[in-house]
């Protein structure tokens, strides 16, 4: 319980807002974590922490699908090629590429608001060469709203909040955990 609160307590601090920034870029590029789970504490801790923890969750999610996006599409000609060798074949990266082409838009949605691990879709969308301002317009609008909804949320119900991370915190965090691996589970099915 110690933890917690001494996580509570630094969250509630201006500088914190960095640190969700910084983290959530590192989510939309390789981290299997949720944003919201940098963006509870300091909500939690200080309701007035809400908007700028949003917007900087919000930026730090464009500033990580850009830059997951660019890896894609940077790396393609070495590492996409060997996969689409060694793992699939061109004929699923072909359909694959027509379904983005067709679907693209509300599969950036989808992403954007489901546990289905959204650098996967950045760095595709690279790998497919799929229109960056198109992906990123989209992701920008869904991302926010997403952080946008949990942010009032939490905002809204902090004092109810509070009181449920001080209680389930470790089973939150392992939540957490769980709703990203059945995001990546779920790409792997489909």
């Amino acid at each position: 319980m110690k933890i917690i609160n001494k996580v509570l307590d630094k969250s509630a601090e201006p500088w914190y807002a960095w640190v969700v920034f910084v983290m959530t870029v590192f989510e939309s590029i390789f981290l299997f974590i949720p944003p919201e789970v940098f963006m509870t504490p300091a909500i939690v801790a200080n309701k007035k922490r809400a908007l700028p923890v949003t917007i900087a969750a919000a930026f730090g999610s464009l500033v990580g699908g850009a830059i997951a996006y660019m890896i894609g599409l940077w790396l393609f000609d070495t590492v996409g090629i060997w996969l689409i060798e060694h793992v699939a074949s061109i004929e699923k990266f072909e359909l694959t590429k027509n379904l983005f082409t067709k679907y693209g838009v509300l599969i950036i949605i989808g992403t954007a608001i489901t546990p289905i691990p959204y650098k996967l879709l950045a760095i595709c969308a690279g790998f497919l060469n799929y229109p960056v301002l198109l992906f990123l317009s989209v992701s920008a609008i869904f991302r926010t709203g997403r952080f946008g909804i949990v942010g009032f949320l939490l905002w809204r119900f902090q004092k109810q909040a509070n009181d449920i991370v001080k209680k389930y915190s470790w089973q939150l965090i392992i939540a957490a955990v769980v709703f990203a691996l059945l995001g990546l589970l779920i790409i792997t099915v489909i």
